[in-house]
């Protein structure tokens, strides 16, 4: 049985979410947990939340063993993005783009 949690638009790059991912993917949740909370990458708090809610999920939702969980996939997908202009000398203005992510963690007993 696996459980699953998204969060959706965060305001971070998903290239940045990415990073952190492969350190956690395959990983059993307590060693993942660890190696989050010690990351310096400001994308480890949001899937720590993340992590933590597929966790809560398999325990109240299915019943499994939290000491059992493993990690079977972790995604970070292009959200929208948000659109603005900076602007800059003699009127004019630079566009820049805030990308966001959908964040998912999946989590099942192996």
């Amino acid at each position: 049985m696996e459980a699953k949690a998204v969060a959706k638009q965060v305001r971070i790059s998903p290239t940045k979410v990415r990073r952190v991912l492969a350190l956690i993917r395959g990983k059993k949740v307590g060693d993942a947990a660890v190696a989050l909370r010690f990351s310096q990458q400001r994308s480890a708090k949001i899937v720590g939340k993340v992590l933590q809610s597929a966790v809560a999920n398999a325990e109240h939702n299915f019943g499994l063993d939290t000491d059992k969980l493993r990690i079977i996939t972790a995604t970070a997908d292009q959200g929208p993005v948000m659109k603005r202009f900076r602007p800059v000398s003699m009127g004019r203005a630079h566009p820049y783009r805030h990308r966001t992510s959908h964040v998912t963690v999946i989590v099942a007993e192996r």
